[in-house]
């Protein structure tokens, strides 16, 4: 356990560059969507924020959103995005493309928080994103900060061997360790997953329906 942590530790001395780096990179995506947020025209907010009242307006109406659907959905698409995210570090020319996913998670984060407190205020909009996004996002966004740094730290690794001289490196071990550490943050998601569908969901419901009764 001691040699665990102290491998941990090490890793992250090492390779703190990167992890520092993708974490500007998310959040120079949640400000630019903030920024977006700030550039629509009133009609655009309008349009958009129409669609997402008929929204409140059916749980205000009783209607029950399926638990159980939201996590299948929900720990599908973390799925698919770790699953890119693991792939694009097999390849070095994935790694541009890493660096736009997490900068685009930021922004979609940024946008549909600073779209809500745009369009509720500042009260109601920042306890609606406080219990509809924060819960799964806290758990789920240190992950994708995680799977997109190994990511860049394999792909520069291969990048590495394919330019040096010792072509005899085995690959095979740091592969492994890939894949092993994915696989635990594949288990992260799917908490991510059920926070959103069990707790997020009905605190989400439970607040809108508080907001149509008054």
């Amino acid at each position: 356990m001691f040699q665990n942590k102290m491998l941990i530790v090490d890793h992250l001395k090492k390779y703190a560059t990167i992890y520092l780096f993708m974490l500007v990179l998310f959040l120079t995506g949640v400000i630019f969507g903030a920024v977006i947020v700030n550039s629509m025209d009133f009609v655009q907010k309008q349009d958009l924020f129409f669609y997402l009242e008929r929204f409140f307006e059916k749980i205000a109406g009783s209607q029950e959103i399926d638990n159980g659907e939201i996590l299948k959905d929900s720990f599908f698409y973390h799925a698919k995005y770790l699953l890119l995210l693991f792939i694009l570090g097999l390849s070095v020319i994935g790694l541009p493309i890493v660096w736009v996913l997490l900068f685009l998670k930021g922004l979609v984060v940024g946008f549909s928080v600073g779209f809500i407190v745009n369009q509720l205020g500042l009260i109601k909009g920042l306890s609606l994103a406080s219990l509809s996004i924060a819960p799964q996002n806290l758990v789920v966004i240190p992950i994708y900060l995680i799977a997109g740094s190994l990511s860049m730290i394999f792909s520069l690794t291969l990048l590495n061997k394919l330019f040096s001289r010792r072509l005899s490196q085995p690959i095979l071990q740091p592969l492994s360790r890939y894949a092993i550490v994915f696989t635990l943050l594949l288990t992260g998601a799917l908490l991510a997953a059920l926070m959103e569908s069990y707790v997020s969901n009905e605190a989400m419901e439970s607040l809108i329906r508080t907001f149509y009764k008054q």
